[in-house]
């Protein structure tokens, strides 16, 4: 071999960005040993954009450019390189560059093609899309590409030609069929736009798109019947098309005609060919629109969970209905069934913990919030509801580990984090930290100082440890003139009168406490201590076995029944 001389060997490219993937080919050339610097930049730029190295792989091929400005290759590969980062114009300004050096090179004109295209330069990318056509007609993607630029530059008729010519290679495609029906509807030949349709059916005779298409037609023209016959026809000769009993189930509800509408959604929850998402966007839309659900949807939801009942998505669906129902017990239940198989999803367990704390299930709140910090770590609020929990079960620095770190992450939101402050100061005054509590509990009021809850609970925690009395009546007082009608607040108020020694009116308290709410065990329990107070034991017997009967958590109510006399409260 003569060592004056090498030879080029083939440079392969990827093609970024295109339909399909192209190669870019360099002729062979003989070369002189003056050459050797430009080939090894040439050669370490292919190996930088091999390994992803983008921007010193630009820079080496732009150093080939000091040398050469006459290989179009090298512009190909800044072309890509420039496109990896997103610089359309500049990538644009390359490929033109290399398709300027050699202008007959088909990868170029794909590249141009495509590119004229992505920028909105139809006419720019009809010339090219036309060479490669001509070049090869049998090229399914270009043929298909010509067409769609024709199309987007209003040259319907031409567009129509070059789909033909796709569907030579392809064989006939119900989305060619529609895409040529759209283009015959466009030039007012509705005649050869049925006729696309028709043609096409009698390949796919159950294709639902065809057959939407022939519908949709039938409708626009005033021919409802025969629409409706075409989808009767159908599903009478696959009943388990699902897909056709819900588009038949959709012409019934625009006929006002709810019980067929109804009967063919629940076919086609029942057949083939409906995916789940599909289903589900159908149950959400009507709970969205309806003011009032109908009982055949329920039966819907059922059929869902029935035929998904290892798919999260499904139960979900079953517990939002539920909830619409008011029936809150299975819309929870629901809901956890969810968590069974999809445990990522924040808004399902946001619902579940919610729940729990408005049914004051605190020993599953305390489990599923802690279960639910190892998943979502970083979200304040259900810290919040780990330490209400913990607080809720005695777990006292359980709560303050939850709720000191759940407060770092509150971010300008006051009122948030004076419901930390307000159940820390919990957790310190379960621990007998008294002033730290205090504490506490001041800076959530100076944080939210319209809370009405806030000032029950702490006026509730002074009279307990019977501290500050007058600070609780007035703190007590303020909450129940804020919300006259809260049973909870008319309970504290009267528990703060009871350790004032106010029996009397502690007593008048708890009565109207009770008359909101009598199945609260707390409130009853204070009745028969107020009783008891009043001199009247039998009467607060009756009230301490009803608070017993109600599940009271006072760890000496039964001492108290059984001895006939009043104890401060543990819990």
């Amino acid at each position: 071999m003569n060592k004056a001389f090498l030879h080029i060997a083939v440079l392969v490219f990827v093609l970024v960005g295109c339909a399909t993937e192209k190669v870019a080919v360099s002729e062979r050339t003989e070369i002189s040993k003056k050459d050797y610097p430009y080939i090894e930049k040439f050669h370490e730029g292919i190996r930088l954009k091999t390994k992803g190295r983008v921007d010193e792989a630009i820079l080496k091929f732009e150093e080939c450019l000091l040398i050469r400005q006459d290989d179009d290759a090298v512009f190909y590969a800044l072309s890509q390189l420039e496109l990896m980062k997103g610089n359309l114009e500049k990538s644009s300004q390359h490929i033109l560059q290399a398709a300027e050096i050699d202008p007959g090179n088909t990868w170029y004109i794909q590249e141009l093609a495509y590119m004229y295209y992505e920028q909105k330069n139809f006419e720019g990318s009809i010339e090219n899309f036309k060479k490669l056509v001509e070049i090869e007609p049998r090229n399914v993607d270009w043929q298909y590409g010509y067409a769609g630029a024709l199309q987007e530059a209003g040259q319907n008729e031409e567009a129509i030609d070059a789909l033909n010519k796709t569907e030579d290679q392809v064989g006939i495609n119900p989305e060619l069929s529609i895409q040529k029906y759209n283009l015959y509807m466009k030039i007012k030949d509705a005649e050869k736009g049925i006729a696309e349709i028709e043609r096409a059916r009698e390949t796919f005779p159950k294709d639902l798109q065809l057959l939407a298409t022939l519908v949709d037609y039938y409708y626009q023209a005033g021919q409802e019947e025969k629409a409706i016959s075409l989808l009767e026809e159908l599903v009478e000769a696959d009943p388990q098309n699902g897909r056709a009993h819900l588009a038949l189930a959709d012409v019934y509800r625009q006929k006002g005609d709810q019980d067929k509408s109804y009967r063919e959604l629940k076919l086609a929850f029942l057949g083939e060919g409906v995916d789940l998402d599909t289903k589900m966007k159908i149950l959400m839309s009507i709970q969205e629109s309806s003011f009032k659900i109908d009982p055949e949807v329920y039966e819907l939801v059922d059929i869902l969970v029935d035929t998904y009942p290892t798919e999260a998505k499904a139960h979900s669906v079953k517990g939002d209905y539920m909830l619409r129902a008011e029936k809150q017990d299975e819309a929870l239940e629901s809901y956890k069934k969810a968590l069974e198989f999809e445990k990522n999803k924040y808004p399902i367990w946001n619902q579940v913990l919610i729940m729990e704390y408005q049914d004051s299930k605190f020993e599953d709140l305390y489990e599923h919030s802690k279960e639910c910090l190892t998943l979502f770590p970083t979200i304040s609020t259900v810290y919040l509801l780990q330490g209400v929990s913990a607080n809720q079960l005695h777990k006292y620095d359980e709560a303050l580990d939850a709720l000191s770190v759940g407060r770092e992450l509150v971010i300008n939101d006051k009122t948030l984090e004076a419901e930390f402050f307000g159940q820390i100061g919990e957790a310190q005054f379960g621990l007998n930290e008294i002033e730290e509590g205090k504490a506490a509990y001041k800076k959530a009021l100076e944080l939210d100082g319209q809370s009405s809850l806030l000032r029950s609970n702490y006026a509730y925690r002074l009279a307990m440890v019977k501290k500050d009395l007058e600070l609780a009546e007035s703190l007590a007082k303020q909450a129940l003139d804020a919300a006259p009608n809260q049973s909870q607040f008319k309970d504290t108020y009267g528990w703060v009168l009871f350790q004032k020694g106010d029996y009397t009116k502690a007593l008048s308290e708890f009565t109207e406490a009770y008359e909101m709410n009598d199945q609260d065990n707390m409130i009853v329990e204070h009745l028969g201590d107020a009783h008891f107070m009043k001199g009247d034991k039998n009467e607060a017997l009756k009230w301490w076995k009803k608070a017993k009967e109600l599940s009271s958590k006072n760890k000496v109510l039964e001492k108290k029944i059984q001895e006939g006399k009043y104890y401060d409260p543990i819990y």
